[in-house]
Formats: C-alpha cells, sequence, structure tokens
C-alpha cells in the first residue's frame, strides 16, 4: 500500500500567509530546517496507480502539481485523473474547499458522512460538482466498507470510518449557542484504512479534542498511526500572542504534557507514529527545534509534503 502525504500543515498552511511568528520568518526565508507545507491531506493507493484522496485541501491544485502519481498520464486521454475517489473526515474549510477545484467534469466519487454530505447540499457552492461526473455516498460510521473507482471497481482498500472527539466546524458555529467541544459526532471522524498483509490496518486522525478509552484500544498495536499535531502547547497561539483560542477550544488535542498525544499514544504499542495537520505556530516544524529532538525520542515523526511510505 502506498501513502503520499500531500500536506502537512494546519489550516492556513506553513507559513501561514500573514503569519509574522518567527516559525513563519523562518520558513518564508526558505530555510532547510524550516521546510514550507500545504495543508493537511493525504492520498492512498493499493496499487499505486488509482488513489483515494483524504480530504481536499485548498492547495490541492499544488499538491497534484508537485505529485506526478495524481497527474493524469502522458499517453492518456485528454481528460483524466488517478484520484478515483474523495474522502472527507469533517466540513472544515481546510478539508472541503479543493473540491472546488475538482470541479472540470472528472468523474470520481465523493465519500463523507450524512452529516457532512448536508452541510455540502446547503451551500449552493458546491453544486458545481456536476453530480453527472461525482457521485456523492454517505459513509456508515463502525462498518467497514470498500471504496469504488469511478468506474465501479474496487480500489483495494478496505476503510472503517469512526468518530472521534471533536467539534463542529468552525464556519457552521452558531454564536447564540455553546460549542460542543469533545463531542463524538458525525462531525468529526477518523479512518481506519485496511489492505495491509496479515489483515492490518493504519489510522488517519487529522483532528482529535481528547483520547478515550475506546480511541486507545481501536489504536493500540497498529502499523501506523497519523495524528493530530496542531499545537505543542494547548495556548500555544495565545502565547505567541497570534491567537485567543486554546487548542481544545479549536477541537484539537496538544502534543507535549501529560495530557498530551505524546503521553498518551506512549504506551500503545504502535508501530510508526507521525504527527500532521501541524499550526504555523508549532516548533516541531523546525527540522533544529529542541520540540523536535522530543519528539524523535519519543518515536514520532513529523509529516512533510511529500513524504511517501510504503507498507
Amino acid at each position: 500500500m502506498h501513502i503520499r502525504v500531500l500536506g502537512s500543515a494546519a489550516g492556513g498552511g506553513y507559513p501561514q500567509w500573514n503569519c509574522n511568528h518567527p516559525n513563519s520568518r523562518r520558513a518564508r526565508a526558505g530555510e532547510s530546517a524550516a521546510a514550507q507545507r500545504t495543508q493537511s491531506s493525504i492520498a492512498v493507493s493499493q496499487d499505486g496507480v488509482r488513489w483515494l484522496l483524504c480530504n481536499a485541501s485548498p492547495d490541492l491544485r499544488q499538491q497534484i502539481n508537485d505529485n506526478p502519481v495524481l497527474q493524469p498520464a502522458a499517453a492518456g486521454p485528454l481528460r483524466a485523473s488517478p484520484l478515483q475517489a474523495v474522502l472527507l473526515t469533517n466540513a472544515d474549510v481546510d478539508h472541503v474547499t479543493g473540491l472546488l477545484t475538482l470541479r472540470e467534469s472528472q468523474a470520481y466519487t465523493l465519500y463523507a458522512t450524512p452529516r457532512v454530505l448536508e452541510v455540502l447540499a446547503a451551500n449552493s457552492i458546491f453544486n458545481v460538482l456536476n453530480p453527472a461526473f461525482v457521485a456523492r455516498q454517505p459513509m456508515l460510521l463502525d462498518t467497514p466498507w470498500q471504496p469504488l473507482a469511478a468506474d465501479g471497481s474496487t480500489l483495494g482498500l478496505t476503510i472503517t470510518a469512526f468518530a472521534v472527539p471533536g467539534k463542529v466546524a468552525l464556519w457552521l458555529e452558531d454564536a447564540s449557542r455553546p460549542v460542543d467541544i469533545g463531542a463524538v459526532t458525525q462531525d468529526t471522524i477518523a479512518l481506519e484504512i485496511g489492505g495491509l498483509a496479515g489483515g492490518r490496518s493504519f489510522f488517519y486522525i487529522p483532528a482529535c479534542a481528547r483520547m478515550t478509552p475506546e480511541l486507545a484500544a481501536r489504536i493500540r498495536g497498529a502499523a501506523l498511526v497519523f495524528f493530530d499535531g496542531t499545537l505543542w502547547l494547548d495556548d500555544e497561539m495565545i502565547r505567541a500572542g497570534v491567537g485567543l483560542k486554546t487548542g481544545q477550544r479549536m477541537g484539537h488535542l496538544s502534543v507535549a504534557g501529560e495530557g498530551g498525544s505524546m503521553a498518551l499514544l506512549q504506551d500503545l504499542n504502535i508501530e510508526r507514529k507521525v504527527f500532521i495537520h501541524i499550526n504555523t505556530t508549532n516548533p516541531i516544524l523546525l527540522d533544529d527545534s529542541p520540540e523536535r529532538a522530543t519528539v524523535n525520542r519519543a518515536g514520532w515523526e513529523v509529516a512533510y509534503d511529500g513524504m511517501h511510505l510504503v507498507l
């Protein structure tokens, strides 16, 4: 199985367009230890030819241009794409905006929870996705299923989508109601993607507000887990003077500390652990930071754009 990280940063990318944080200044200056990153997305393929896109980043066009395996074959038809299906883990702007890039009458299947499909249906801008080419299919949670290519053939992958603690997308928040942080609903899901030798799976969890016993049990012993690495500290953006919200308020578990993901996943016997969806203020973005050294010593990797894993 092939897994390609198309984008590894959180919403806004790295450097974020209006951010003057020291991290962003280093990336903008082109420092080798501060590699720039686009917004979070991965692509998965069993055969290295036909691909499932997990989340459609606003940077999708650039990501396709940066990854030749996602481009039309040189000897192929005038309109073609190796992207055969798209799966959304939530309705966040940085995960659905790229759908507007995929509007040129190219056949593929769009998978999401009924809740997220309702959100897309209620917003008329997504009507640019011609239903004659783009079939919208609801995903049932906690039920294994196989995504299909545009021609109806199977992609050789088995998906089990399941809810994780999170919150409604920012643009869907209602100011007249309190936001339910950590709610386990269809608004935030994770993916278990099977098809590995021996019936094993890997996990893609780009957003998670807290660890639960059920989630810990599910990912224990996994071959690979991509996990929410948005912030190093819960109040990181407040300390840096670039935001007013904690990570928890945004629906993200911090990396460091007793209640952080490094500590919580430490004893789960996961073979390979990779942080993804990393905010522009997070010091683990920097190859030469003490925080990067800390996560590496703890057995974690930090995702980067173009990272290619074969399982």
